[in-house]
């Protein structure tokens, strides 16, 4: 697997707002914690959660910065621009850990500050 375009993918699942591209990358049994919300527990919970999301934006684009892999662990440290919904862009910095299961996201973690976005 060439880890970039593996991230840019997950990143155009994303970017795309459509929940069932996006946990196609899951496991059905995946952990998934944005910033600092509570974690979500299994593939169908992380759909609806990350669906959610979607509706309170309105649009975004991910970008890799950098990122670095370990045994079974990548890091992706990266921008992404939010639109908001009432058309004002904002770019926030994040770092993602994900836990692999071969090919699939076991553990999605965001570490993020999304203040940005709401104010």
């Amino acid at each position: 697997m060439e880890i970039k375009r593996w991230l840019e993918s997950v990143g155009s699942s994303i970017d795309s707002m459509d929940a069932d591209k996006f946990v196609r990358f899951l496991t059905d049994d995946c952990i998934f914690r944005f910033g600092n919300q509570p974690e979500v527990y299994g593939k169908a919970k992380t759909k609806n959660y990350v669906a959610g999301f979607f509706e309170m934006i309105g649009g975004s684009k991910h970008k890799v910065v950098d990122f670095w892999t370990r045994d079974n662990t990548i890091v992706w440290q990266g921008e992404v621009e939010y639109t908001r919904l009432d058309g004002k862009k904002v770019s926030v910095n994040f770092v993602n850990i994900f836990k692999m299961n071969d090919d699939l996201i076991k553990d999605y973690l965001i570490y993020i500050d999304n203040t940005p976005l709401f104010t």
